[in-house]
């Protein structure tokens, strides 16, 4: 079994004006002292009113809460020098897409170009968590087994449950969007680390992707790094729950590769039926539950709690993340970022105020709750 496995978190972030809520773009001395003081940790994203942060490889969970709370904090205090706040949210509440700008780089003038009106709509911002895993053929290996959890991670943190001020009904709309790209969703199989290499190089070789970083799969072997990368995962507006879903990640794969050392590995299910639980992930959060295929049944969401408890404890001791991984907990009875965002939403009409800024108020309010 592996000695380490390393944390890395990326997350992208809103920005947001102290006064009327809505996104602006971000001032150029912002971005100028973000990365005096964070260097590469730190860069403008997509959208000119967007922000990504990326902590250093973290050994462990302590180090990996320590260096996001440091990247949250230096990006919040500098923001504040312009009357603005950045919020960890997948989807702001009210504002409309086209009226914001693209950031002026290259890369992102050519994802642009090619993904034409599809890239357009891209208000949007996740979380990536990395998993040091050196050997590929692991990670190949691991992408089918661990795919079966993308589901639940997604519902754990849906955050994105209005888009343009209306009501999605969704959990996370954030995927309805991103899910328009070309080379989304789930990943595919494949029987060794030579072979995802051919079928990557097959696109490379007619000129349509440039390299791997162009696939954008939930779940994908990193084009930088000896990681698995989760890309499933809504941004968390708290930090603490940010690190615990980081946490579950890392338990997972612990805990397959575990399995692997006793010459065992988890079923691997047909996409049809993973799909089937994304979805149920992407519409209903954690509120409906996930289908249990091994039971039969659709499983509410404090059984797989208790399940994921009594399935890891050996990894999570080994991990030292018994906390981290008991703060699920309050996710799933306090409920999502989206239900959160919800119950605001109600609370101020019904008091007459505007929904949408009071729910801006609330999660800039939990993205300081942790610093």
């Amino acid at each position: 079994m592996q000695s380490e496995y390393t944390l890395g978190i990326e997350e992208e972030y809103l920005l947001v004006d102290l006064d009327t809520c809505d996104l602006v773009k971000a001032p150029a001395e912002l971005m100028r002292d973000c990365q005096i003081d964070l260097q590469d940790q730190v860069s403008p994203e997509f959208m000119q009113c967007q922000i990504e942060v990326g902590t250093r490889v973290c050994r462990n969970i302590t180090e990996a809460r320590d260096d996001l709370r440091r990247l949250r904090d230096c990006v919040s205090r500098h923001a504040a020098k312009h009357n603005l706040s950045p919020i960890a949210v997948s989807c702001h509440p009210f504002a409309d897409w086209k009226d914001q700008q693209f950031t002026d780089r290259e890369r992102y003038a050519d994802i642009q170009r090619a993904l034409g009106g599809v890239g357009r709509r891209m208000l949007i911002c996740g979380m990536h968590v990395h998993i040091g895993i050196p050997d590929k053929n692991h990670r190949i290996d691991l992408l089918p087994q661990l795919s079966y959890f993308l589901p639940h991670m997604l519902a754990l943190s849906a955050s994105s449950p209005f888009w343009q001020g209306d009501d999605t009904g969704l959990a996370s709309y954030r995927l309805t969007v991103f899910d328009s790209l070309p080379r989304t969703g789930l990943p595919p199989s494949f029987e060794s680390w030579p072979e995802y290499e051919r079928t990557v190089q097959t696109l490379v070789d007619v000129g349509e992707i440039e390299n791997s970083s162009k696939i954008w799969w939930d779940l994908r072997p990193s084009h930088n790094f000896p990681t698995l990368e989760s890309r499933i995962f809504d941004v968390s507006p708290r930090l603490e729950h940010a690190i615990s879903l980081a946490a579950l990640m890392q338990a997972l794969v612990r805990m397959l590769t575990r399995l692997r050392d006793k010459n065992q590995r988890w079923r691997v299910y047909d996409r049809f039926l993973l799909d089937e639980n994304r979805w149920r992930a992407q519409r209903y959060g954690t509120t409906e539950g996930l289908i249990d295929f091994g039971a039969g049944r659709i499983t509410p969401f404090s059984e797989l709690q208790d399940e994921f408890v009594e399935m890891l404890a050996e990894d999570v001791q080994a991990l030292g993340t018994t906390d981290e991984i008991a703060t699920l907990r309050e996710i799933i009875d306090g409920g999502t970022s989206a239900e959160r965002q919800r119950r605001v939403h109600a609370q101020a009409a019904a008091l007459g105020q505007s929904p949408g800024h009071a729910i801006v108020r609330h999660l800039i309010e939990e993205f300081h709750a942790d610093l």
